[in-house]
């Protein structure tokens, strides 16, 4: 490695351990708040937990990640333009502050969604080319849906935080793959900081991450996953697959719930998560399973997608086609076995 090499590669790799040590701290520090602020999420019927637990832990993430990732992305070898890095840490902290308000008072729909698609739209704009606005609604779209659906998905120990860890550490492989540390840099610093959290919110969970931190962490996912899309278009396939298992789990149950005409948008316990955990299986145990698909199925058609660029597309169509088969089949039998079990205590 030349002197030069060396020289912009120590201030990423300092920002990707002191997104860790923040995360850390911060989490720690937030517990103590949250029980002196009385922010505790208490059990009920639609929540997968039994005693009441701190929630806002994510500020832990928001603070390592607007830290860290500018020490990355403004390397003077990186490719973003500086109002793009700015104008992601803008974002993030919109996405944030919305979210840490909701922790403490609970906020009405309009006025966060309204806030994450003008969050949305101001980075997209700053990302795209001159000739390329024409792809900023499809973006508004995916972001926004990515920060609801990975707040969707944040109702067990330890789940978001390990996608968080995976999705961010892969998209840090694949930038770094084709020369892009800064990139590469700022993707690892998510997913360093996700690990701060998640030392605290593994099971038994001492603190929820709350809505300031799965916003952000879909933002921020959605961003790294633009930005790849933006350097080289055909990088979105193996970026998407990565995410497989987050956006079907979410979707799909959105969709059921929709075609059902039930109240979709109000707090339910049907994601498979959800389920694995109501047929008496642990926090952990439901997050291997996704974890399972991750290191199996994700990340080995991931990396073909990467290597086989004419096949990306059709590597991500299979992989969400096998996703939609597992949950389905997965979905089925859990509440075949519900539905058995209240047969036989009715008996």
């Amino acid at each position: 490695m030349s002197d030069a090499m060396a020289a912009g590669f120590a201030p990423i790799a300092f920002a990707v351990v002191f997104a860790l040590l923040i995360a850390l701290g911060v989490v720690r520090a937030s517990i103590a708040y949250a029980h002196r602020r009385g922010m505790l999420d208490q059990p009920g019927q639609r929540r997968s937990h039994t005693i009441p637990t701190p929630r806002g832990g994510g500020i832990g993430i928001v603070v390592a990640t607007l830290l860290t990732m500018p020490i990355c992305l403004v390397q003077p070898s990186s490719p973003w333009p500086l109002h793009v890095a700015l104008t992601l840490l803008m974002a993030t902290a919109m996405i944030a502050l919305i979210g840490w308000w909701d922790d403490h008072n609970s906020l009405p729909v309009l006025p966060r969604f309204g806030v994450q698609l003008l969050a949305v739209a101001l980075f997209s704009a700053a990302l795209v080319s001159p000739l390329g606005w024409l792809w900023i609604p499809l973006w508004v779209l995916g972001g926004t849906w990515s920060i609801n659906l990975h707040n969707f998905m944040d109702g067990i120990d330890g789940l978001l935080a390990q996608q968080g860890m995976f999705v961010a550490g892969g998209l840090a492989v694949l930038a770094g793959s084709m020369g892009q540390p800064a990139l590469a840099g700022a993707a690892a610093c998510v997913a360093t900081a996700c690990l701060g959290f998640w030392y605290y919110n593994r099971s038994p969970a001492r603190i929820f991450m709350g809505d300031v931190g799965s916003g952000t962490i879909g933002l921020l996912l959605f961003a790294l996953t633009a930005m790849l899309w933006r350097l080289h278009w055909p990088l979105v396939w193996p970026a998407l697959i990565l995410s497989s298992a987050f956006v079907t789990d979410a979707s799909l149950t959105l969709l059921t719930r929709m075609l059902a005409g039930k109240r979709w948008y109000a707090a339910h316990r049907e994601h498979l998560y959800q389920w694995i955990v109501r047929r008496g299986h642990t926090h952990a145990a439901s997050a291997a399973w996704y974890l399972g698909w991750n290191l199996l199925i994700a990340a080995p058609l991931a990396a073909l997608a990467f290597k086989k660029p004419g096949i990306g597309l059709l590597a991500c169509i299979v992989t969400y086609a096998i996703a939609a088969v597992v949950w389905l089949q997965a979905k089925r039998r859990l509440i075949k076995r519900d539905r058995y079990k209240v047969r036989h205590v009715h008996t």
